[in-house]
This record gives structure tokens, C-alpha cells and sequence, in this order.
């Protein structure tokens, strides 16, 4: 009897333990069931294949979409949609909006379908359609900058004929290339040669042209018999203080400004870079060259110079660092360059913006020091396309925006490096095409030009 009520007992448990389990898993799929599956947005590319009727989007293929509804407005509120996309639906991942008004600025997005599920809205990106074919406009940049001077990067033998009328016409200043280095006017412990460098300020003084001297140190422009000096750390010192007091002192009240001191930081890690000067002079170098150069010329504007600024986060910050620290100490600095040598598709509008704010709110000058342009940054083209060239044109608006928006006591210069694309110093460092400038080869105005005009207006 009693082995009986165990097993009845054993067989209740397990009825009870089966009707249990049942019973959740009747509750598990009830809560499986009230699930519903969020239906994601794409998300676009830009616009490419910009005509004056049309442009193409594409976007990523949505796993389980059934379509996809595209809209496209003449406004990025999307109130006026054009007929035609209100909302269009497409099937695939490309798109040809067409039947288009010339010279119009576009706005697109889109949402996933899934079943009677739709998603939210995508991002949103924008395609200017192009003007009627005709010559770009070639109104001089330099009558619409009001508030600062634009740039450009010269040497001595590009001064006449057309580059002569173009500089003259175009620009309130300019910056040599390479005459103005050590290696160029210190070539040798011999003495100084300040021949083409006094062809540049004579150049200027007769055509009416500030001067940007560009640079008294940099360390790939350091002569051989300076990297290999041969006398102590202090005569190593006093070598280069009296070359900075020299050189300033003979330009004083015809150079406007100099980059002091050029590149003295690491990529990446925002260290002092380990070149002689530092090796030979200490950590503060930097600050001992813009002390001569005060003592030098007084009222001459001291800049520190480096590339990458927008995207090297610790070289910015570096920067910024030793800023704030000779302002604090009264140690002469009046702005820092940011070279911008950018390509099309790169950094975006919003990095280029906030490392801009940090050098304004310290309250220094912010020169865009030697902008030029990739188009052609992957070396995926054998000439520039139509496409490109408004890209290009974009994104030589944007830069010009972004620097006509800075506090006006901020601004100093816009320096565009180089003329014609021809005469990039790009072509040799990457070693294939490129067209990053404002003037074609025969020095007629490419659409950059007209990109640098809308960023002013």
C-alpha cells in the first residue's frame, strides 16, 4: 500500500511539473507573438551622377524589405515634394531621379516597406542640379572677402604673364612655397642667401600684396650642415637665434606674419616631434624661436603651422595645449594654421567645424594656411568628370563657409596652395593625377573657383 501511494504521489508531481511547463511555454509564446519586428530605414549614399535634369541615389539593401519609398523635395523640410516622388517606389538599391529643374538644390530620403510595416525615415542627402553650360564667373575672390585676405602659395618663377595677372587680380596676399625656408636661405654655414625671397617681397611691395612667411623652422627643410652641426648645443642655439633675428629683422614692416615654427608635432600622438632643434635646444624651443622673433619685429603676427589639424585629435590637442600655456606665460603667439590638405568626399563639414572652435576659443587667429582640394583621392579617374568637378566645387564652398562663419577678431587669411592643377606639389607626393585647385591648365576657372565665391556670398 504504501509503495502504491508513492507512486501516486511521484505521477501527481509530474502532472502538476508537465502542466507548469506547458503552461509557460504557452506564455512565452504569447509574448513572442505581441512581438513586433522594428522595420529599419536604409541608409542613402550620397547623390552621384548630377546632371541638369537629374542625379542617382543608392543605398543599402535591407534584409527582408519588400520596397522601399523614396521622396524627393525642393526643400530640406520636405513640405514641396515633386510630383513624381511623393513618394516613389522603388524595388532595388538604385534610383534614377529624373525630370529635374536646372540649377536646383535637391533634397531625398526614404523608408524601408515590410509587409504593412514602415520604417522611419532615412537620412536625408541633398544633389544640386547643374547651371546651364557656359563659362564659370570670374568675379576676383579677394572683392568678395571682406573681412579676411585670400592667399595664394608662389614662387619666383611664376610670377609673370598670367600668373602675374591672376595673382594681381585675385589675391591681397601671398605666401612663398619654398623660398622663405632655412634651406633656401641659409644653405650653408657660409652665410645667407636672401636673393629670392627679396624677389617675393619686391614682388609684393609693387604690387600692393601682404606677405605670409612661410617658415623659419621646419624639419624637412633643414639644411644638411644644420642637421649635422657640428659645434656644441649652445652654439647650435645661438646659430639659430641669430638666423631667426636675421631674417626677421630684414624683412621687418614688409612680412606681415610668419610661420614661426612648422609641424613640430607627431601624428597620431601629439609628442613633440624628435628633430634637431628639439634635440639640440630642449623641449622649448618653439618657444624660444617666437621669443626672438618678437624681439625681432614687434609687430609682426607669429603663427604655429601644421597639417592633419581636423582629423589628428592628440596633434590638435597638442597644439591647443601649448597655446594656452604661452598665453598664460606672455609668450608671443597670434594664431594657428590649419593646412587643410583635404580631399573631396573628407573631413566632413562638422570635424572641420569643431577643431576650427577650439582654436577660436582660445581666442588666437585662425588662418586656413594651404588649402588645396584631392578630387581624385583613390586615383579612380584618368580625368576629372563633370561629377567631380561639382564635387570639388562643394566642397571648396563648404571650407570658405566654415571660415567666413569664425568670429570676425579670428579671422586672418585663407591661403589656397598653388594656381593651376599642374602646378600641385600632390602629383609627385602621391604619384599619379590629381586636380585639387581652383585654375585649369590654361589658367581658366574651374568650378572650385566658383565654389570658393558661394562660400563668401
Amino acid at each position: 500500500m504504501r509503495n502504491f501511494r508513492a507512486w501516486k504521489q511521484i505521477v501527481t508531481l509530474l502532472l502538476v511539473w508537465v502542466v507548469l511547463f506547458m503552461m509557460s511555454s504557452c506564455s512565452d509564446d504569447e509574448g513572442k507573438e505581441e512581438e513586433t519586428v522594428q522595420v529599419v530605414p536604409p541608409t542613402l549614399n550620397p547623390a552621384s551622377g548630377i546632371t541638369q535634369e537629374s542625379f542617382s541615389l543608392s543605398w543599402n539593401k535591407v534584409s527582408g524589405a519588400d520596397n522601399y519609398l523614396v521622396e524627393v523635395a525642393t526643400d530640406e523640410a520636405f513640405d514641396n515634394l515633386v510630383s513624381s516622388y511623393d513618394p516613389w517606389t522603388a524595388y532595388g538599391v538604385l534610383l534614377d531621379v529624373d525630370g529635374l529643374t536646372l540649377n536646383t538644390p535637391y533634397f531625398a530620403r526614404m523608408r524601408t516597406v515590410v509587409g504593412e510595416e514602415i520604417s522611419a525615415y532615412s537620412n536625408v542627402v541633398m544633389a544640386t542640379t547643374l547651371d546651364e553650360e557656359g563659362p564659370e564667373p570670374e568675379t576676383a575672390l579677394k572683392e568678395v572677402a571682406t573681412t579676411f585676405s585670400v592667399g595664394m602659395a608662389v614662387q619666383t618663377s611664376r610670377l609673370t604673364g598670367d600668373y602675374h595677372t591672376i595673382l594681381t587680380k585675385e589675391f591681397d596676399q601671398i605666401t612663398a612655397e619654398w623660398e622663405m625656408k632655412m634651406s633656401v636661405m641659409y644653405p650653408s654655414s657660409a652665410g645667407y642667401d636672401f636673393t629670392r625671397a627679396d624677389e617675393l617681397v619686391e614682388f609684393a611691395e609693387t604690387n600692393g600684396l601682404e606677405i605670409h612667411g612661410h617658415s623659419l623652422i621646419w624639419h624637412n627643410s633643414t639644411p644638411a650642415w644644420v642637421e649635422d652641426f657640428a659645434g656644441t648645443d649652445a652654439e647650435f642655439e645661438a646659430m639659430v637665434k641669430d638666423y631667426i633675428i636675421t631674417t626677421v629683422t630684414r624683412y621687418k614692416g614688409k612680412i606681415k606674419s610668419w610661420d614661426v615654427v612648422n609641424e613640430a608635432f607627431e601624428d597620431g600622438s601629439g609628442n613633440l616631434r624628435n628633430s634637431v632643434f628639439r634635440q639640440k635646444m630642449g623641449d622649448d624651443y618653439i618657444e624660444k624661436c617666437y621669443k626672438w622673433t618678437r624681439e625681432a619685429d614687434p609687430d609682426v603676427l607669429i603663427f604655429y603651422n601644421d597639417y592633419n589639424m581636423t582629423t589628428d585629435a592628440s596633434k590638435l590637442g597638442s597644439t591647443i595645449d601649448m597655446a594656452e600655456d604661452f598665453i598664460a606665460r606672455d609668450v608671443p603667439i597670434d594664431g594657428i594654421g590649419f593646412q587643410m590638405h583635404i580631399s573631396y568626399n573628407g573631413p566632413d563639414r562638422a570635424t572641420i567645424e569643431s577643431a576650427a572652435k577650439k582654436v577660436t576659443d582660445t581666442g588666437l587667429m585662425l588662418h586656413f594656411s594651404e588649402l588645396d582640394i584631392r578630387a581624385n583621392p583613390n586615383n579612380d579617374m584618368s580625368e576629372l568628370t563633370v561629377q567631380r568637378a561639382v564635387d570639388l566645387q562643394e566642397k571648396y564652398k563648404e571650407v570658405v563657409e566654415i571660415y567666413n562663419a569664425i568670429p570676425e577678431e579670428s579671422k586672418f587669411a585663407l591661403t589656397v596652395w598653388g594656381l593651376r592643377d599642374q602646378d600641385t606639389w600632390l602629383i609627385d607626393f602621391w604619384g599619379h593625377q590629381d586636380w585639387p585647385l581652383m585654375y585649369n591648365n590654361d589658367f581658366s576657372v574651374k568650378k572650385a573657383h566658383t565654389g570658393f565665391l558661394e562660400g563668401l556670398e
